[in-house]
């Protein structure tokens, strides 16, 4: 009896000491659920969600870029994509990469990049395989989509340049995101696989705002992350249009007139600055960086010996030669050294201690009032004029007229050229100013130095008038552009020297005439010397300039504006080792002014 209560009190204090235990372990789970679904239910929750639901990126439309008419000059296209999105893959990547080579013509580079895009991204993120895919391509990857989860067929957009060559170094193109990019930002976008961003000209200056707003697609996985349904879309908000000042079909006009040579050409509304042409010949087309550049048209360009890459328009640097008479000639009248009736005699030549200067004219003009030295170009005139003007003062007006410095226009690698004075030599060279470099100066040449944008805001400056107009690629509706306070009749003067340079007997540009009668306008060419054809070559044969290799040619100048009695457009042309402004500028600048003229741009 004594054990069976001894063994009965055992049996008890055990159960109790049982029931102790699991009701602790009660508490200890009632305790664990209220911590995990209470107090941190939120964070599982979101945890929860995060493995139940995909978060993805969409690229909103870019904005377009257009012409001053509403013409597009960039715009958005519709193209097929395959995509990859490694977390559906099942650890199947690289199989399914080396299945669809052959359908998709992957190359090499291709499965390197496309690795290199998932390794650097979130899993769940798609990774572009190829864009501008086939129908028949699509069709294949559609039919087999079974074999290979994680490949997807979406359709976007792609960046397309409609015009081509004609607009490529303003607009400039898009590229690919680099890993430079992605240092420089940490905009969502960037993050996005083939997400384009501006890479040159317009398209990387106003890149942000063209870009747009991104959206959101949300949509619910399974385990493997396979798509189940969407949950939410939010579309972006497409980017920000770029209206430009240029008009399309006087682009494509001056760029034709071009031909095969190579230069540039800016034509500007001499009244408010407006860029309604900027040519830089030859081009290329911004649609083949879209994508990324072949090798071999990469090369095409890179080692093309007219430098199809090089804006010409606003960083070719070139001696101005005889158009930079009209800054002398400006200047001269300012100061009081000359007026319409100052004469100097020209023979051909020039001496100034032991050195001489020689006319283009080996014979020389004879007797030369302003008008007429403009007309004929003459250089002994103006060496005269120079010398008892002083280079600093020939500096000082051509730099209120607009040379020597850089306008903001948008545009990368645009230079200043040089407008040389004292300081400026002292400063470059260590050295004094001597009196035979500004002989040379008073020609434009030696160390003077300018872009063809700047030439034609020059010629734009004189001919209306004598208002500092800006050149801008953006509709100008700002207040009148302040006075330069030059003397009408100063400017009348030298308008009516370059109306005789083309209308004048004997002018240096009379092949520059319209084929319009009731238009005439006016201009002025210039000639600048590559390279002296040396003593040795001369005993070898070669005497003139279009004997030598193209690219020792003359460079060839030419500035006009129309129509001369009400000016509204000016233009200034480049022909690269063209040898004569008259005989090839000058019929390129008459074809475009022609033309401006019968488009009537407003």
């Amino acid at each position: 009896m004594r054990k069976s209560n001894e063994k009965l009190r055992i049996l008890l204090k055990r159960s109790l000491l049982l029931f102790s235990a699991n009701i602790l372990l009660f508490f200890i789970l009632i305790g664990r659920l209220y911590y995990l679904q209470i107090y941190q239910g939120e964070k599982y929750a979101l945890l929860a969600d995060s493995n139940r639901l995909s978060t993805r990126l969409l690229v909103p439309p870019r904005g377009s870029i257009n012409d001053r008419n509403g013409v597009e000059l960039a715009t958005n296209i519709q193209n097929f994509q395959a995509l990859l999105i490694a977390e559906q893959t099942r650890g199947n990547t690289d199989s399914i990469l080396k299945e669809i080579t052959p359908i998709l013509a992957l190359s090499d580079k291709d499965i390197a990049r496309i690795k290199k895009d998932i390794s650097r991204h979130r899993r769940f993120v798609p990774v572009k395989v190829k864009d501008n895919l086939s129908w028949e391509e699509v069709a294949t990857l559609m039919i087999n989509n079974y074999r290979w989860p994680g490949l997807v067929i979406d359709q976007g957009l792609i960046r397309y340049y409609p015009f081509g060559k004609y607009t490529a170094h303003p607009l400039g193109y898009v590229g690919s995101v680099s890993e430079k990019d992605l240092q420089n930002s940490d905009a969502p976008l960037l993050q996005v696989p083939g997400f384009k961003i501006g890479k040159s000209g317009f398209e990387k200056t106003y890149d942000e705002s063209l870009r747009g707003t991104e959206g959101i697609l949300k949509y619910e996985v399974n385990a493997y992350g396979r798509i189940m349904r969407e949950i939410e879309k939010i579309d972006g908000l497409k980017g920000t249009d770029l209206d430009l000042t240029i008009d399309i079909r006087l682009q494509q006009a001056a760029y034709d007139a071009f031909g095969d040579e190579s230069g540039a050409a800016v034509v500007l509304d001499v009244h408010t600055g407006e860029i309604l042409a900027f040519v830089s010949a030859p081009a290329f087309d911004a649609n083949l960086f879209v994508d990324g550049i072949s090798v071999k048209n990469w090369n095409n360009l890179l080692y093309n010996e007219k430098t199809p890459l090089t804006d010409k328009a606003v960083s070719g640097q070139y001696s101005p030669g005889s158009t930079f008479k009209i800054a002398v000639a400006l200047a001269a009248l300012e100061a009081g050294i000359i007026d319409e009736k100052t004469t100097y005699n020209c023979t051909g030549r020039m001496k100034l201690g032991n050195h001489l200067f020689h006319c283009w004219r080996h014979y020389g003009h004879g007797k030369q009032d302003l008008i007429e030295a403009i007309k004929n170009s003459c250089d002994i005139y103006f060496y005269e004029v120079a010398l008892e003007l002083g280079i600093e003062k020939i500096a000082a007006m051509s730099r209120r007229l607009g040379l020597g410095q850089t306008y903001d226009l948008g545009l990368e690698n645009q230079k200043a050229g040089v407008i040389p004075d004292r300081q400026w030599k002292q400063e470059k060279f260590k050295a004094p100013w001597q009196q035979g470099e500004t002989v040379i100066a008073g020609i434009g040449q030696g160390y003077v130095l300018v872009t063809p944008v700047q030439l034609a805001t020059m010629l734009a400056r004189v001919v209306n008038g004598g208002y500092a107009v800006t050149p801008t690629f953006i509709k100008n509706n700002n207040a009148a552009p302040p006075s330069l306070n030059l003397k009408p009749e100063h400017i009348e003067l030298v308008k009516k020297g370059m109306f005789e340079v083309v209308n004048g007997t004997g002018g240096t540009a009379t092949r520059a005439k319209l084929n319009n009668p009731n238009v005439k306008i006016g201009g002025k060419t210039g000639t600048t010397q590559v390279r002296r054809i040396s003593l040795k070559e001369r005993a070898e044969g070669i005497k003139k300039d279009e004997d030598l290799p193209w690219k020792y040619r003359n460079h060839a100048w030419f500035m006009a504006y129309a129509p001369h009695d009400k000016p509204r457009y000016a233009v200034a042309v480049i022909v690269e080792h063209g040898r004569s402004g008259a005989g090839v500028a000058a019929p390129i600048a008459s074809k475009i002014l022609e033309e401006a003229i019968k488009l009537d741009i407003r």
